[in-house]
């Protein structure tokens, strides 16, 4: 008899990224760790608020220590952060961070859930990410998770008070505790609310504690060896935490004793009245089957439930690592108990009791059935393979997969049923089957199928409304393949032991290099359009003369023609109404350019594209997010670029030299506004004839990035003495090292930063050349400017500095250090923590005419 149950089980060898490969994963430790894990019902929630904030050491001890059934619920996929690995911000950073967070959780052996909350930048209190985050909504997300993951223990990673510095920070523990005391209440939260999810009250409440041990009720020494992983849990954590690579956090793989700390706040259960008598989060509560005798009522369902401890105990002592089939029969054993539990039938019966503990029966009894099933595949030695012919499909065209099963083991298999799904289309292998295999023998299926979309992120398909996505959260974890849109489904026997095994289906093919390599396959539009940015500035007023980039790639089989146009606003005309062009086959590109000229006054303005083929016109399409250490990524976009029609002057003949910094999109940007700018890399400073340009532009972060560029400051520092200008964008507590910047600085821990992007700034001196030329600068500048006004402001700053603005967040101390310029030599330093690396890419029309100003400096002397 199958068990009815969500397809968890997962063997392939997709290359999602190149985290690396774990023993634990396949093989005998695995097969261990999974009987070892068979009589583990227990779950662990453990709640923070953005990729990187969760404890990684509770979590490999919790699931890989303790075979707990444990989640990481990250509020945030960390959209508003920073990038140290790429130039990719806003929500392609958060597709970034959420693959991080997926390869950490392959690590540590958690499970990741996400609510729809959108990354909006630092916030320094719970009140001001609450007049972002619609405080409701979010709970109930965080609800809905609850309802869905059922934990008996909810970890909050922050004390929801100001100590957590960050807002978020502080919002994410308010929000944790709240859902403890309210996710069964179905008078706030009725089920219609959640996806239909019912009640669900966890027994114990804790608090992370690994920076406040003195309030720590619970010590944890995660440093404890595993000798079947041949690491320790902290070992583990290590690699797990490694995975956030866009935030530099790559970190050592320490060994020996190591404690980690749990503060319980709330308790259901008869725990020990003193906190600190507990020796484990589980304290207190039945992790046994035997919790669940009250809901038996007939004699056979409660002798199934009482001989499961022995059969259990039975199933441990026949592993063999030589012979892991041996485990077999009592696999089966198990599998017929527990289905023996609920009726027969699991564990759909369960849910007529209504209760927390039907529920946690209905819960368990899903975990112990996945488990179950990885067991037996890695019992059997079966392998089973999907693959298509390439990665990206059209929208409705038919897509062929072969689907191979590989009988590697010493006992003969059954395969009774083979079913693909690509998004909602299920298409299943009928009279062939069911057939046996013997060992060393295979099998080779074909199903056929068609995707209905395009395949992309689920929570940027209905886009954003302000801080909130608005997809909603079902409850289904980010990892399970649920979320997949292409999933090969098995239904396997083997000596009595029934079991499924799910995967996606994959392009498979040799790189060279990296050998192997399985990406998942897309659905994707017939004709992808895209153009090369999203915002552009233009100078209003002025004849404007530039060439419009349309790249198309074709996604199907079979040539097509397409006729490609512009659609434009008034006072902008292209060198051709249309252009025709033919498209080969599937992967084919061409870029057309069309030549734009006119004249716009100040305002946005929009420029789209669109492709017309056989009836059909084409609008979209994605771009490409790839790195080593995660899977592919594609995010789609509508092909227009936004133009900001800037009233400013650009001086002529302005030459600027620029280095980029970190998540640095700025270079670009200027030289669309007139200049001409050469990207420099730093390590070939002592070979650059600097004395060529006006001015030397270093970006944000670009010292801490750099070691080349430390190196070759002073060449930078000759430049400024001999009559240039260097203009520094923010960096963070590197830039007080000795030999960086010409005068002393100071930058306070946590640093000075404003992050409400519309408070006033107040000029110190209106008149200076820097606020005067080309360009008067006046307080409608700082008018529309996004995320963060500036960050890691200088706290003091040596007399030769002049300060030429003040700003604070609301309640604050103004502060000075947003704008800095000093002379050295016969050059002018100008040192600027404003968000200009955020401001310029959004189109922020103010933010271009001071910059243009900081790079005229050495035209007004």
């Amino acid at each position: 008899m199958y068990w009815r149950r969500w397809p968890w089980v997962v063997l392939s060898a997709v290359t999602f990224g190149s985290s690396r490969a774990m023993a634990q994963d396949r093989g005998a430790a695995a097969l261990v760790a999974a009987l070892d894990g068979l009589g583990t019902t227990m779950r662990v929630l453990m709640i923070g608020a953005h990729p990187d904030d969760e404890d990684t050491q509770i979590i490999a001890w919790l699931s890989r220590g303790r075979h707990v059934e444990t989640a990481y619920l990250s509020l945030t996929r960390g959209d508003g952060g920073q990038n140290i690995v790429g130039n990719e911000l806003g929500e392609a950073l958060g597709a970034i961070r959420t693959q991080e967070l997926l390869a950490a959780r392959r690590v540590d052996g958690g499970r990741q859930y996400f609510t729809r909350a959108f990354d909006f930048g630092f916030s320094k209190s719970s009140q001001e990410t609450f007049e972002n985050w619609p405080r409701d909504s979010i709970l109930r997300d965080v609800v809905t998770v609850v309802r869905a993951f059922r934990p008996h223990v909810i970890v909050s990673v922050f004390t929801g008070t100001p100590r957590d510095g960050h807002g978020h920070h502080q919002a994410a523990g308010i929000l944790a505790r709240e859902a403890f005391e309210l996710s069964g209440d179905t008078v706030r939260f009725p089920r219609s609310t959640t996806n239909g999810l019912a009640p669900w009250t966890p027994l114990k409440f804790y608090r992370g504690a690994s920076f406040r041990s003195d309030a720590a009720t619970l010590a944890i020494n995660v440093g404890e060896y595993d000798p079947v992983l041949g690491r320790s849990y902290a070992e583990l954590a290590a690699v797990s935490r490694s995975q956030h690579r866009s935030q530099a956090f790559g970190t050592l793989e320490r060994k020996g004793v190591r404690f980690d700390y749990l503060q319980r706040e709330v308790v259901r259960v008869a725990a020990p009245e003193d906190p600190r008598m507990e020796r484990s989060p589980f304290d207190g509560i039945d992790t046994s089957w035997a919790r669940f005798r009250t809901l038996v009522t007939s004699g056979a369902a409660r002798r199934a439930l009482d001989s499961l401890p022995l059969a259990l105990a039975r199933l441990r002592q026949t592993v063999d690592v030589r012979r892991p089939e041996r485990s077999l029969p009592g696999l089966a054993e198990v599998r017929r108990l527990l289905a023996n539990v609920c009726g027969g039938t699991i564990p759909n019966s369960c849910r007529a009791h209504g209760t927390d503990l039907g529920r946690d029966l209905e819960a368990s009894l899903g975990t112990v059935s996945s488990r179950l099933d990885r067991a037996a595949a890695l019992a059997t030695g079966v392998a089973v393979e999907a693959t298509a012919a390439r990665e990206l499909w059209a929208v409705g065209e038919e897509v062929t997969i072969q689907v191979a099963i590989y009988n590697r083991g010493r006992t003969q298999l059954t395969v009774r049923s083979v079913q693909v799904r690509l998004d909602d289309s299920v298409a299943s292998v009928g009279a062939q089957l069911p057939t046996t295999l013997a060992p060393d023998s295979s099998t080779n299926l074909t199903l056929r199928s068609a995707f209905r979309r395009a395949s992309e992120p689920w929570w940027l398909r209905e886009g954003r409304k302000g801080g909130v996505f608005a997809a909603s959260v079902d409850g289904t974890a980010e990892a399970d393949l649920a979320r997949e849109p292409a999933v090969a489904t098995v239904q396997l026997e083997a000596e009595g032991m029934p079991f499924t095994l799910s995967l996606p289906i994959t392009y498979r093919y040799a790189d060279q290099v990296k050998g192997e390599v399985n990406r998942p396959i897309r659905g994707a539009p017939a004709i992808a359009v895209a153009l090369d940015r999203e915002v552009e500035y233009v100078q209003a007023r002025k004849a404007i003369d530039r060439i419009v980039r349309v790249h198309l790639t074709a996604i199907g089989e079979g040539a097509k023609e397409a006729r490609v146009s512009l659609e434009l606003p008034s006072g902008l005309t292209a060198d051709s109404s249309s252009r025709s062009v033919s498209l080969t086959g599937p992967g084919a590109k061409r870029t057309l350019e069309f030549r734009v000229r006119g004249q716009l006054p100040p305002g946005r303005y929009t420029v789209a594209a669109v492709a017309r083929s056989e009836s059909t016109s084409y609008r979209r399409g994605f771009v490409t997010i790839e790195y080593e250490h995660i899977g592919t990524q594609r995010i789609y976009r509508d092909a227009t670029v936004r133009l900001e029609a800037v009233d400013l002057v650009v001086p002529a003949g302005l030459r600027i030299a620029y280095i980029p910094g970190v998540g640095d999109n700025v270079a670009p940007v200027l030289s669309q506004l007139g200049l001409d700018v050469t990207v420099l890399d730093p390590a070939a400073l002592p070979g650059t004839e600097l004395k060529d340009f006006a001015t030397v532009v270093v970006g944000a972060r670009a010292y801490e990035a750099s070691e080349a560029l430390v190196a070759n400051n002073a060449r930078l520092l000759e430049f400024v003495r001999n009559g240039g200008t260097l203009v520094v964008q923010y960096g963070q507590y590197e830039m007080m090292q000795p030999g960086i910047m010409p005068y002393r600085i100071s930058i306070a821990r946590p640093h000075d930063r404003v992050t409400v992007e519309n408070v006033p700034v107040r000029f110190l001196e209106p008149d200076h050349p820097l606020l005067v030329y080309p360009n008067r600068i006046t307080s409608a500048d700082f008018d529309g400017w996004v995320q963060d006004r500036a960050l890691y402001m200088p706290r003091t700053f040596d007399s030769e500095y002049r300060p030429l603005l003040e700003t604070s967040d609301p309640g604050e101390q103004p502060n000075r250090g947003a704008l800095l310029v000093a002379r050295y030599g016969s050059g002018l330093y100008v040192y600027t923590t404003l968000a200009f690396f955020r401001q310029l890419p959004n189109g922020v029309p103010g933010a271009a005419r001071l910059f243009v100003n900081l790079l005229a400096a050495r035209a007004q002397r």
